[in-house]
């Protein structure tokens, strides 16, 4: 028997492996038995070459759990160890130094493994003792059995094995015992094991019989040796594609299409990514490609791998040119994966375009449940727009779908300003929005629907993309000012008449959280609405984009600002106008003379203190300033009184400003019970 002490340079490596490899603590399965598949795989090799002329026979790697004995072992039938090897292979750990080696990696237990030789060393995390009984595919090789307890010491010493190959012994650790369950040891076998190219059995298969769970003769087998990406895609149809993206996503929708990564110079890349209907919420549709390393699962956090854009797809990407075990800062600066990343997004824009050009009607088709994958790119990647413009579509609320210069040619007779602006309209929402619709198709404008999670940044982007050109909301004026022609036309109402016009209406807005109305007067023309609400589109913009961007919130808490414009040019406005003329102007006569007079009073006193330094004005003169500034409040607050006053006794105003209301969705509750028992009190 042969005892010694493993070859390291601290005594504390077990505890350290314990400590700061815990929280990935599964992960040791994973490497047993990749380990396992390793010595399985140069067999087959060795034989190939005429190395090894003995008959391989089972290669099965089985994984076998005694809950008596509280041990997990897994056994392989590849090229086995001689003592040498054992010493040199598991004795010897290249380890250059603690400090450095926790500094650097405490906070990942992959790059720990993968940088120092330690995925054997993992079983240490779960394990208070490990044996190894192994005997070389080499002819008249002795079996030999290594174990170790924990600590540094360690025993080798000949044993009984008929068979070449390896097996490895963890008895499992009292706070370690879920990983003798049958259950759990499943779960990570499909996680890690799902793909590996040699078959690994966990048992036998079970079948009721006799009213209970038996055991069959046949293995267990838990993973598909020959996946659908390492096949050869002209073998492959798309029900192949369609029953693989079933059996790695079983509740996903169908995917839109597909593409098949294969790849051997200058790096070795295969996989599958699918295109997933993406309707909305990105975040839910992130994480789902899967990274494997030959065929051993690593990873499905891709973010430092692919361009931020592509998480979105699924799918499988398999290369044994990204190391199996990798920190994420090594990652981002890898020439290998930089490649990969390009090549990658070079595949998926060729694939689009393709069949864009080959297949318009089934891309228009996908549109819906392609965009936000696309415009995603678009926004975050600035050569994946140059590639993508040249099939990007935008669709219109007829359900027409345009490329961006076909569009660009439909409009840009009509809908050119009197600037030389081309001013491209949209809606986000085709139904609550359809009065805007209708009075822009009145015009003969067309509109684009853009309701899309990411469309309000979408449109600020290709505003700066497309030379002269704008994008306006329906709802956010009215539709001469939102393409102007010529100069807006003058409404023939005097100062006086807009100001009680607006007083009265100003007087019966309702009261609502974080919004703001302004009434205004506009000359719409006599067979347009009387009342209309519209929403500043620089205000609306900013507060959708703020929450998206976390570092524009302060827009989110700001007013959803709406201006109330009335039209001078309908019946019902003017009836309105003549009544209050009517009904208040005797009141209201003194109270313009009196406003007139201080505004004058207001003007002279400004003049005599205009080139005035602050402390060259009297107090006298400023309390004078100040006293008429007051006076001034109190006049309007007069006149405002006074119009509410009458605004209250007029049922039209209230009936005029909740259709507008309504027609944004804002009268909700009480106002809304109010406005239908008015309608049918203007009815009888």
């Amino acid at each position: 028997m042969q005892k010694g002490t493993i070859g390291i340079t601290t005594e504390n490596i077990f505890p350290v492996i314990k400590k700061f490899l815990y929280s990935d603590h599964e992960i040791f399965l994973r490497e047993i038995i990749s380990n396992a598949v390793d010595a399985t795989q140069k067999l087959k090799t060795y034989a190939s070459k005429g190395d090894f002329s003995g008959e391989l026979g089972d290669l099965t790697v089985r994984v076998k759990l005694d809950k008596e004995a509280g041990t997990l072992t897994v056994s392989d039938r590849g090229i086995g160890m001689t003592a040498e090897e054992i010493d040199k292979y598991i004795n010897q750990i290249a380890f250059s130094g603690a400090n450095d080696f926790l500094e650097k990696y405490k906070e990942d237990a992959n790059a720990i493994i993968g940088h120092f030789g330690l995925g054997f060393y993992s079983s240490f995390m779960v394990s208070k003792k490990v044996e190894i009984v192994t005997r070389s595919y080499r002819e008249g090789a002795e079996a030999v059995k290594w174990s170790c307890d924990g600590s540094p010491a360690f025993e080798i010493e000949t044993c009984e094995k008929a068979d070449r190959g390896t097996d490895i012994v963890l008895y499992i650790d009292d706070d370690c015992k879920e990983f003798l369950e049958n259950s759990k040891i499943s779960e990570l076998l499909a996680k890690y094991c799902r793909f590996l190219p040699v078959p690994v059995a966990l048992g036998k298969k079970t079948e009721w019989k006799d009213g209970k769970q038996v055991e069959t003769d046949e293995d267990n087998i838990v993973n598909d040796t020959n996946p659908l990406w390492t096949k050869v895609p002209s073998t492959l149809k798309d029900e192949d594609y369609k029953n693989f993206y079933r059996e790695l996503y079983p509740m996903s929708d169908e995917p839109l299409f597909w593409i098949h990564l294969n790849v051997d110079y200058p790096f070795n890349l295969t996989g599958v990514l699918y295109f997933p209907k993406i309707k909305s919420n990105i975040e839910i549709h992130r994480n789902k490609i899967q990274l494997y390393c030959n065929q051993v699962f690593v990873t499905d956090q891709v973010e430092n791998i692919v361009p931020d854009f592509l998480t979105l797809l699924h799918g499988v990407i398999d290369s044994p040119d990204i190391p199996l075990n990798v920190s994420r800062s090594y990652l981002q600066s890898d020439a290998n994966v930089k490649k990969i990343s390009s090549y990658i997004t070079k595949k998926v824009c060729d694939r689009l375009q393709s069949i864009f050009k080959n297949s318009r009607e089934d891309f228009e088709q996908k549109w819906d449940d392609l965009k936000l994958f696309i415009h995603y790119g678009m926004l975050s990647q600035t050569d994946f727009y140059d590639k993508a413009a040249k099939f990007s579509l935008l669709k219109d609320v007829d359900g027409k779908y345009f490329m961006y210069e076909e569009y660009k040619d439909l409009i840009k007779t009509a809908q050119t300003d009197k600037d030389g602006n081309l001013i491209y309209l949209y809606a986000s929402d085709k139904e609550a929005q359809y009065s805007y619709i209708e009075a822009a198709r009145a015009k003969g404008y067309s509109v684009l629907l853009m309701d899309g999670q990411l469309d309000s940044p979408l449109v600020g982007m290709l505003e700066q993309k497309f030379e002269n050109s704008r994008f306006s909301r329906v709802d956010g004026d009215v539709i001469d000012r939102l393409i102007r022609k010529g100069d807006a036309p003058a409404t023939e109402l005097t100062a006086e008449e807009t100001a009680s016009l607006s007083g009265a209406f100003t007087s019966r807005l309702p009261k609502l959280e974080k919004v703001e109305f302004h009434v205004e007067t506009a000359s719409m023309g006599a067979d347009n609405v009387p009342v209309v609400i519209t929403q500043s589109e620089y205000m609306r913009r900013m507060k959708e984009m703020s929450a998206l961007q976390t570092g524009m919130s302060f827009y989110g808490e700001m007013p959803d600002m709406y201006s109330v414009v009335l039209n001078a040019d309908h019946r019902l406005v003017k009836e309105i106008l003549t009544d209050v003329s009517a009904s208040v102007s005797a009141r209201l006569q003194p109270v313009e003379a009196e406003l007139k007079g201080l505004r004058a009073r207001h003007a002279a006193i400004e003049q005599t203190q205009q080139g005035k330094k602050y402390d060259e004005i009297t107090q006298e003169e400023r309390d004078e300033l100040n006293k008429c500034n007051d006076d001034i409040n109190a006049q309007e607050e007069k006149k405002k009184t006074i119009l509410a006053e009458y605004a209250a006794t007029n049922k039209i105003i209230p009936q005029l400003i909740d259709l507008a209301l309504l027609q944004n969705g804002l009268l909700k509750g009480k106002a809304l019970n109010d406005f239908l028992k008015r309608s049918v009190e203007l009815i009888k």
